[in-house]
């Protein structure tokens, strides 16, 4: 189960994507009286036009698709043959927000006759606002069906021995591939904000705990590779240091080459 995409850059496919995502309680924990006239109001008014224009630099043309859902489908494709010898499982692949939506892939699911599902959020590092609503997404599915498949959910994997060699043979591989000796790698992680961490989203803890695993297996100290965070939307608090001040302060303290990680999706 992966976030989500919409299905065109247009306006209308874009509203719904992100009326979809940010109608989600879990994402925006605003009172819906005080959040929903800002969404309908002046969010889902203004932000379409200006996100699907940034989905079109990055748009599969050939598949008339995000990058996102051609990279997941070719995963679900690559666990499907690295599964083939598994007699009675099955692989599928699923979006939270959009499509493949969730509820669909589960009824194809069990149409198939599957009667224990694993769901795999695809989060290293759990947040309410990621695995636990993928988790939401698919209960809420099964609440429609009359006989409805055992259930379980793969857990956080930020400190995985095999995720983290992963993570670390693929940083070293691209920097091998660059022209130039960075004095600085920044591993930066989607944010989240700090409201949801103050209340007990572990979040934080996993991924300063995956960078921390990263250090030791790559032999960098803390100046070598450091951690910040990304993407905060409105005008709340999120998790720092932010990704954007820290690059903009870097040439002042001297650094001068860097290069960025981003170790919180799968894709």
């Amino acid at each position: 189960v992966n976030l989500g995409t919409p299905d065109g850059t247009e306006f209308k496919p874009m509203w719904r994507y992100l009326r979809e995502f940010l109608s989600d309680p879990r994402v925006i924990e605003l009172n819906k009286a005080i959040w929903y006239p800002i969404l309908y109001g002046l969010v889902l008014t203004t932000r379409p036009k200006k996100s699907g224009a940034n989905y079109a630099r990055i748009w599969n043309r050939q598949r008339d698709e995000s990058p996102l859902r051609t990279y997941t489908r070719a995963q679900s494709e690559k666990l499907t043959e690295a599964l083939r010898d598994l007699p009675g499982v099955s692989v599928d692949w699923a979006m939270r927000y959009g499509n493949p939506s969730t509820e669909s892939v589960a009824k194809g699911l069990v149409a198939q006759g599957c009667d224990r599902i694993l769901s795999f959020p695809l989060y290293p590092q759990y947040s309410a606002t990621t695995t636990a609503t993928a988790n939401d997404q698919l209960f809420r599915a099964l609440m429609k069906m009359r006989r409805a498949p055992a259930i379980r959910s793969v857990p956080p994997y930020y400190a995985e021995p095999v995720y983290i060699e992963a993570l670390a043979a693929s940083i070293e591989r691209h920097l091998a591939s660059l022209d130039f000796e960075p004095e600085m790698v920044i591993a930066s992680y989607h944010g989240i904000p700090k409201p949801y961490s103050d209340k007990g989203d572990p979040y934080q803890a996993h991924c300063l705990e995956t960078t921390r695993l990263l250090r030791e297996k790559l032999g960098w100290d803390e100046k070598k590779l450091i951690t910040t965070f990304q993407s905060r939307f409105g005008a709340q608090e999120w998790l720092q240091p932010y990704t954007d001040k820290t690059v903009e302060k870097l040439p002042g303290e001297g650094v001068r080459s860097i290069a960025i990680v981003n170790p919180g999706f799968s894709v």
